[in-house]
C-alpha cells in the first residue's frame, strides 16, 4: 500500500511523515510538496504537487492508494485547492482520501470554517472513500507568542475565560497515522480535540509558573487585539482574522468534550503543562 502525504514540508506534514515511518515502510511512502529537494531529510520518496497547479497533481498522484490532504494553509484560496486534490485523486484512482478539516465544521462560527465545509461536501460527492479528521486548535497556535508574553509580563487576546479544547501536531499527526494505516475508517468523520480544556488565562498562569516569571493574561476588544497583532507585524488581514477566532473561543467554538483523540492515539492527548514544557525548554 502506497500513502501520499501533501503539504508534506509543513509543521504537520513532516511529523506526520517521521510518525508513518514508524508503521510502514518507508518505500511505501510519498511525499507530495512544491519543492521536493525541501523534504530530502524525510528519508522517504518526494514528488512534486501544487494544489494551485492540477496539471501536477495526476502524476503525483500516481499509484497512491492512500492520500492525507492536508488542509493548505492559503486561506481563501483553499475550496478551489482541495477541489483540485480531490479531482485529482480521483482520476488517479486513489481509493481513500484522509482530510483534515476543523473542529465542528459544520457549525463553527469561525471565518475558517467556509472553506472546510465546502471541501468536506467536495469529498461526500467525489465517489472516493474518504475519512474526515475534523482537527481543534493546535496548542502551538498560542506558544508561537510565548517569547513575547515574557519579555512583556502580559499574554494579549480576546478569547475571554473560553475554553480551549487544544492538542499539540504531534497528537493530531498521531490521529492520522491511525486513520491512514488502520482500519474501519472509511466514511467517518472524528471530532478531534484535547482531553482538557483551558483559557488564556490558564495559559499565561502555568507559564508564569514554570518559568517563574510573572505573565498575565489581558484580553482585548477585538478591534484593539487585531491593531496590536499589526502593529507586531502581522499583515491586517491575517491580524483580523486571528482576533476573530480569538472572540470565536471565547463562545465555545475551540472547546470540546469530544474523547476521540486520545482514543485513536491510544494516550492521553499532551497536556498544557507537558506542551508549555516543551516549549520552554526548545527557546
Amino acid at each position: 500500500m502506497t500513502i501520499a502525504v501533501t503539504g508534506a514540508s509543513g509543521q504537520l506534514g513532516r511529523i506526520v511523515i517521521e510518525k508513518l515511518k514508524q508503521k510502514v515502510p518507508a518505500d511505501q511512502i510519498v511525499a507530495l510538496v512544491r519543492s521536493p529537494e525541501k523534504v530530502q531529510s524525510l528519508g522517504v520518496s518526494a514528488r512534486a504537487a501544487d494544489y494551485a497547479k492540477p496539471a501536477t497533481l495526476v502524476p503525483a498522484l500516481a499509484g497512491v492508494d492512500t492520500l492525507l490532504l492536508i488542509s493548505s494553509s492559503e486561506v481563501g484560496q483553499r475550496a478551489v485547492q482541495h477541489a483540485n486534490v480531490i479531482a485529482a485523486a480521483r482520476q488517479a484512482g486513489v481509493k481513500r482520501i484522509v482530510y483534515t478539516s476543523l473542529l465542528g465544521a459544520d457549525h463553527s462560527p469561525l471565518s475558517l470554517a467556509d472553506e472546510h465545509r465546502a471541501t468536506e461536501a467536495e469529498l461526500k460527492s467525489a465517489g472516493v472513500p474518504y475519512t474526515i479528521l475534523r482537527n481543534g486548535w493546535y496548542t502551538e497556535n498560542y506558544l508561537g507568542a510565548l517569547d513575547a508574553a515574557l519579555a512583556h509580563g502580559a499574554l494579549i487576546g480576546s478569547a475571554g475565560e473560553g475554553r480551549i479544547a487544544s492538542a499539540t501536531r504531534e497528537d493530531f499527526a498521531e490521529a492520522a497515522v491511525a486513520a491512514l494505516t488502520g482500519t474501519g475508517h472509511e466514511g467517518a468523520t472524528y471530532e478531534l480535540a484535547g482531553d482538557h480544556a483551558w483559557t488564556l488565562k490558564d495559559l499565561a498562569a502555568e507559564v508564569s509558573r514554570q518559568s517563574g516569571k510573572q505573565v498575565v493574561y489581558q484580553d482585548l476588544p477585538e478591534a484593539e487585539y487585531a491593531k496590536a497583532l499589526v502593529g507586531f507585524g502581522l499583515p491586517e488581514g491575517l491580524a483580523a482574522a486571528i482576533a476573530s477566532w480569538d472572540v470565536g473561543a471565547s463562545r465555545g467554538a475551540l472547546f470540546s468534550e469530544d474523547k476521540t483523540l486520545s482514543r485513536l492515539i491510544g494516550r492521553p492527548t499532551t497536556s498544557l503543562q507537558q506542551a508549555v514544557a516543551q516549549a520552554l525548554a526548545a527557546r
